[in-house]
């Protein structure tokens, strides 16, 4: 056995866990790290072209509170998918591997280019490919103790991608490789018959209308950090005419959760009567396009 292969060791399997709001904590679990601070550095600083993009992630990992397993990427994934979708951005997943390399150069990866199911356990890493403004993002990288000490919250980071024909969006065995205070950390892309092997399982599609409405209410709280005063202006300025209409839609009007969790905003219906309304629920303009996935 090389050297480099006795410094490789492998992470233990994704828990999945199903749930349309935030569960309770998972002794056995580490959990993730939520900072409101980084959050609102995000809504403070981000340019238009990637308000949402990088907002998005680090408000779910804010709202998680600490109380969210690390270690449920696929979970969050199909959730953020939602999510980004409803504002009108396209997410899809991205299997992959990440090898996280140390200033003193050890390196272990974690994850797997053949992952497998072991009842609602998935031996893998998953993160998300933003295919029209080439971004990758990974929400839960801080699941990794040694990324964790850094504190710097979730993966948002412009790469270049290809469209495959075959319809994969990024070639199977590409690298994204990143810097992340001391540590390097390079992904490496699945092929797509593993993404098949997470969407096509019975576990995703027992939990799809679960992570379908936690996406909806985390794209609901993100709307209502992104109308705020000094944020607003570049949000209207990013290139999504979807977030433009739900933005223009519910102006200033009060939203609570109701009693399944839901966030609802208080607005007129289809019909002119003031209700308290999901996001999914919101009269839009007829030009208004569609959310993701479609």
């Amino acid at each position: 056995m090389s050297k480099q292969q006795r410094g490789k060791k492998h992470r233990t399997p994704q828990k999945r866990v199903a749930r349309p709001s935030v569960p309770r904590p998972r002794r056995t679990t580490p959990a993730l790290p939520g900072s409101m601070d980084l959050t609102a550095l995000m809504l403070e600083r981000a340019k238009p072209d990637q308000i949402v993009e990088l907002v998005l992630p680090y408000l779910w990992v804010a709202l998680s509170d600490g109380r969210v397993p690390a270690n449920i990427c696929v979970d969050a994934c199909m959730t953020l998918r939602n999510a980004y979708g409803q504002l009108g951005v396209r997410a899809e997943l991205l299997p992959v591997t990440v090898a996280i390399r140390k200033k003193n150069g050890a390196e272990t990866l974690y994850g797997s280019l053949t992952p497998s199911w072991t009842g609602t356990e998935w031996n893998g890493h998953c993160a998300l490919v933003l295919p029209d403004s080439e971004r990758f993002v990974d929400p839960t990288v801080e699941q990794f103790a040694e990324v964790r000490k850094i504190g710097m919250g979730p993966v948002v980071s412009k790469v270049a991608m290809s469209t495959r024909e075959d319809g994969s969006l990024v070639e199977p065995g590409a690298q994204v490789v990143l810097q992340r205070g001391d540590l390097v950390l390079t992904y490496t892309v699945a092929g797509p018959e593993v993404l098949a092997s997470i969407v096509e399982h019975p576990e995703a599609i027992a939990h799809a209308e679960g992570h379908r409405r936690t996406g909806m209410n985390t794209a609901s709280l993100t709307l209502a950090a992104l109308r705020a005063e000094g944020v607003r202006d570049r949000a209207m300025q990013a290139p999504h005419q979807r977030l433009h209409a739900l933005l223009e839609a519910v102006g200033d009007a009060p939203y609570e959760s109701d009693e399944a969790q839901d966030v609802r905003f208080c607005l007129p219906d289809q019909s002119g009567r003031e209700r308290w309304l999901r996001l999914d629920e919101i009269p839009l303009p007829p030009s208004t396009p569609a959310a993701w996935p479609r």
